[in-house]
């Protein structure tokens, strides 16, 4: 194939992915009502978790404080949603054009690459979702310096909060995957990362701090946990790759 052949399948592909996401996005604000309901559950007692908890009762309320903010928020949800169900297909077209320039091992690395990393982001957005998020915004919605401030959380805040940390944990949970190919690459080794274990955890509690939405010790720790969990798992990937990678 020429490269204006290659630019054709290219923009084919291309035109595929935006039709997926469109189609996802219009699903997704056609089921606005479950969607929300989704979203907004950790603001309400009957949560999951806080019945596992088995927390007190209370309840966040949400309001408007722009003629356009809900209609925006729902546009906004939508298509981030509808992306992520159109996810599986996208990557799938990105890899039929890609794969035929690559060797067959190489192909075959791309593939556990590709579904690790996919797999770990979810995971990442999942635990973000489900434990997390949920205890931040309880923390923070509900703290008060006295009983006299009242708290107002506005919508916007509250989505762009959910879809940042969101976003933020799926590329944390990327680690091991990094991890794993650097091992691979013979370019780190699971000795170094158990002797700079005190660094890292610095650093962990440093990247915590700078992807907060929130300057408070709480939150720092919630988020801090998961990376340090990840960097533990890491190495013990890293030994096994490289135990199996030595000849």
């Amino acid at each position: 194939m020429t490269f204006w052949d290659h630019l054709d399948v290219l923009r084919g592909s291309i035109v595929r992915m935006l039709v997926a996401a469109a189609v996802g996005a219009v699903a997704a604000f056609a089921l606005g009502d479950r969607l929300f309901a989704a979203i907004l559950a950790p603001t309400h007692s009957d949560y999951f978790l806080w019945r596992w908890m088995k927390a007190e009762p209370f309840s966040l309320p949400l309001v408007n404080t722009e003629l356009t903010e809900q209609f925006m928020a729902h546009m906004r949800v939508a298509l981030v949603v509808g992306l992520f169900i159109a996810s599986p297909y996208i990557i799938y077209l990105l890899f039929r054009f890609i794969s035929p320039a690559l060797y067959e091992h190489e192909r075959r690395y791309s593939q556990r690459i590709t579904f690790g990393a996919y797999l770990m982001f979810i995971l990442g957005a999942a635990m973000n979702y489900l434990l997390i998020f949920p205890l931040t915004v309880r923390f923070l919605g509900t703290y008060q310096v006295s009983t006299e401030v009242t708290n107002m959380l506005t919508l916007s805040s509250y989505i762009d909060t959910l879809l940042m940390m969101s976003l933020l944990f799926g590329i944390m949970f990327e680690i091991p995957i990094v991890c794993w190919l650097l091992a691979l690459a013979g370019l780190l080794r699971s000795q170094w990362m158990v002797r700079y274990r005190r660094h890292a955890i610095v650093a962990i509690l440093i990247v915590a701090a700078v992807i907060t939405p929130t300057g408070d010790i709480f939150t720092l720790l919630i988020v801090s946990l998961p990376i340090w969990l990840l960097y533990e798992a890491s190495i013990l990937i890293v030994r096994r790759t490289r135990k199996q990678t030595q000849p």
